[in-house]
């Protein structure tokens, strides 16, 4: 049976309400999106002469110790700090995260999780949980020391021999990319992603035989640089997945404008056909009675 025009009419009036919906939210991430985005780059240069000076300083303090820099033979257990999204709605950015994060040796990982749905994903697929933290939609520097304090903790402590990072790194804005990041042991130092257009994906920074000098000297700089390094890696990871989260959520929210807004002008096309086709077929009515008459 043919639909009734009714009918008809009450889904357009429902899939306009939908669109409006979608384009709100489109426009809210297109507008946090933007600071996002400018954030995550603002931070890549400082990230990336902060990893330069440090491949420097251990290139030259070949005999310096640091609890830090203690690379344990045979690495039994990895705690992974799983940065996902608080929120859904985002495109197949926190599905695609969690399928690398679901390749992860189960029995040797444990799991520190900043955002709810990577922690839901621990839960749900029982896995084992140390922590569970949020990060503020524009990350603080804090809320990057409190996530990194829990890993070096376990690391320091011998309950892990490696810290892991897994987040979705920002591309651009219809391209992010989940990426397993090694933050402990500091081992090989790595170029910041895409500071210099598409030349260093993760490549190992060289020292450069330039002499810096230290005050007071390199080892007490370093003692000092090591943990501020990993907080600041970690802050700029927070800072690159807030910004693939608010692109993949604008990119998702404008498609589903754009599909809604399909969906009202085929719907409409067939409601104006169905209204014609019963126009016609009341004049026929019409005609035929007063032919009858007649």
């Amino acid at each position: 049976s043919m639909p009734s025009t009714r009918d008809i009419r009450r889904r357009i009036k429902s899939i306009k309400n939908t669109a409006q919906i979608t384009k709100a939210m489109q426009m809210v991430a297109a507008s946090k999106m933007r600071r996002a985005q400018d954030a995550a780059m603002a931070g890549r240069p400082y990230a990336e002469l902060m990893n330069r000076m440090l491949a420097e300083v251990t290139a030259t303090a070949t005999d310096f110790q640091h609890p830090l820099l203690e690379n344990r033979t045979n690495t039994k257990k990895r705690a992974i700090i799983l940065v996902s999204t608080d929120k859904g709605l985002c495109g197949g950015l926190n599905t695609n995260l969690l399928r690398d994060a679901a390749q992860l040796d189960k029995e040797n990982s444990v799991f520190i999780c900043a955002g709810r749905k990577g922690a839901q994903f621990v839960g749900r697929t029982r896995r084992e949980l140390t922590a569970e933290l949020s990060y503020a939609d524009v990350p603080e520097f804090s809320d990057a020391r409190t996530i990194a304090k829990f890993g070096v903790d376990l690391y320091t402590k011998g309950t892990v021999d490696a810290v892991d990072v897994l987040f979705t790194n920002f591309i651009s804005t219809i391209n992010q990319k989940p990426e397993l990041r090694q933050l402990l042991p500091i081992v090989n130092i790595k170029g910041v992603e895409g500071t210099v257009a598409g030349d260093n994906e993760g490549r190992t920074l060289e020292a450069s035989g330039q002499e810096f000098l230290f005050e007071p000297d390199a080892p007490e700089v370093l003692s000092s640089l090591l943990p501020h390094y990993i907080n600041y890696q970690l802050f700029q990871i927070l800072l690159e997945s807030k910004a693939s989260e608010h692109s993949s959520r604008m990119v998702a929210m404008k498609n589903a404008t754009d599909n809604a807004n399909q969906i009202i002008k085929d719907l409409t096309l067939e409601y104006n056909k169905i209204r014609q086709a019963s126009i016609t077929s009341e004049l026929l009515e019409i005609t035929t009675a007063q032919m009858a008459l007649g």
